[in-house]
């Protein structure tokens, strides 16, 4: 019985603990995949996240692209927001954005985006290099983030609930 429930909480704690985020390796290309596999994030999507309210919004696949929005607000003010897609680009897809301040400002230089090329997808998964999204339900999804500061990565998890139109 002993041996059984150390397995338990070994299994437990490794399922809880385990990396949601991927990254290629050297030399390895993007695997096939097309809009309409991803066409399930499309939405308005709201959760919390750094201690505020987190939302996205996505646009159903139209001209290559999958369009969508973010902003975080804490203590009633935007921290930032993101502008960003999903495109098809040839045979697979990738994710670009950009980051914005409360004021419209562009964090990143004025050509520049932050890309996440494709790893892995699946029914209800989608793994960029660094973010992960998961289709829980029809009115779920979570998304994990690789988030780098310091020196140190963190996963940080987005739980969030689809509004209704």
């Amino acid at each position: 019985m002993r041996v059984i429930l150390i397995l338990l909480v070994a299994f437990s704690y490794t399922t809880l603990t385990a990396q949601k985020t991927f990254k290629l390796t050297e030399g390895e290309t993007s695997p096939n995949a097309t809009l309409e596999q991803v066409a399930w994030v499309a939405g308005h999507w709201k959760g919390e996240a750094f201690g505020g309210v987190a939302e996205e919004i996505w646009s159903e696949p139209l001209g290559e692209s999958m369009m969508f929005v973010f902003r975080l607000v804490n203590d009633g003010k935007v921290s930032f927001y993101e502008s960003g897609h999903i495109k098809q680009v040839g045979e697979t897809i990738i994710m670009q954005l950009k980051h914005f301040d409360g004021s419209l400002k562009g964090w990143e230089e004025k050509d520049q985006t932050v890309d996440f090329k494709l790893v892995k997808i699946g029914e209800d998964k989608v793994f960029f290099e660094g973010l992960t999204m998961e289709k829980i339900s029809e009115t779920k999804m979570n998304a994990y983030v690789l988030i780098e500061s310091e020196g140190k990565k963190e996963e940080v998890l987005f739980e969030y609930h689809k509004k209704k139109s």
